[in-house]
């Protein structure tokens, strides 16, 4: 049997329906896990999911929408999941948030909140709770997707990347607190990939072109590039790793 192998493994992925979580909900699939597609919009979900189940069989995906500012829609996603599949075994945490662009000195106190409730309570909640059932089965894989924001500064995107270190750091410390019961976090840190987050750069010829120029493999990632990682986290091909952050950039942050 592969180590990649995910066959009869239920994932949640948060934000889904597009980008990275689409691209690696495919790939999950694709290694014969069950996957549950969940962004804030039912009707993407279920697109979604439809496609996965017209590729890779009926009941390889489901859609439960879930908005991650809404801890009680968060705990419906959790409940939906263990009602179809019985189980969660792999969460991988990737949706996320950033309503402000400029300097720190001018985000308002709602915006930064909504980063750092988006983007890290969030993540904290849903952890909590999957946590106890992967804990007490012994077994688990949790994945934050991160960004290499969380290894720089930034005088454009401050709060987001304040919030994606942070998430790291969530990593480490429940990394600590769930090894002895083998259940492993880790993140994922890609640069910049070619999603709706970055539409504006990467459509604009001249933005994209002097940008890629500070990238040695001299391009933007695609969504699917980030999927593998995600792959090898759920899977047991990293059985012995956990508090780490894997750098998915192009080679931007050397």
């Amino acid at each position: 049997m592969s180590q990649f192998d995910l066959t009869g493994k239920i994932v949640v992925i948060t934000g889904s329906s597009r980008g990275i979580g689409k691209a690696s909900a495919f790939e999950l699939a694709e290694h014969g896990a069950k996957v549950v597609i969940s962004s804030r919009k039912q009707d993407a979900c279920d697109a979604v999911a439809a496609e996965i189940n017209a590729k890779f069989g009926e009941g390889s995906a489901i859609a439960v929408a879930a908005n991650i500012s809404d801890k009680a829609g968060l705990q419906h996603l959790v409940d939906e999941t263990r009602a179809a599949f019985g189980r969660i075994d792999v969460l991988v945490c990737n949706a996320a948030s950033n309503p402000y662009y400029g300097p720190q000195a001018g985000i308002s106190d709602e915006q930064f909140r909504k980063v750092l409730d988006n983007n890290i309570v969030s993540n904290h909640w849903l952890i909590a709770m999957v946590a106890p059932e992967m804990r007490a089965r012994q077994s688990g894989s949790i994945v934050i997707v991160s960004s290499i924001g969380g290894l720089r500064g930034s005088p454009i995107i401050g709060a987001y990347c304040i919030s994606k270190a942070a998430d790291m750091q969530l990593a480490r410390n429940l990394a600590h607190e769930f090894g002895p019961d083998n259940v492993r976090v880790n993140c994922i840190a890609p640069g910049l990939i070619k999603t709706d987050f970055a539409r504006a750069l990467w459509e604009d010829p001249a933005r994209i072109a002097e940008a890629n120029q500070r990238v040695p493999l001299r391009r933007i990632g695609e969504p699917e590039e980030i999927a593998g990682a995600v792959v090898f986290l759920a899977s047991a091909a990293s059985s012995f790793m956990t508090g780490q952050t894997i750098v998915l950039d192009g080679g931007v942050t050397i």
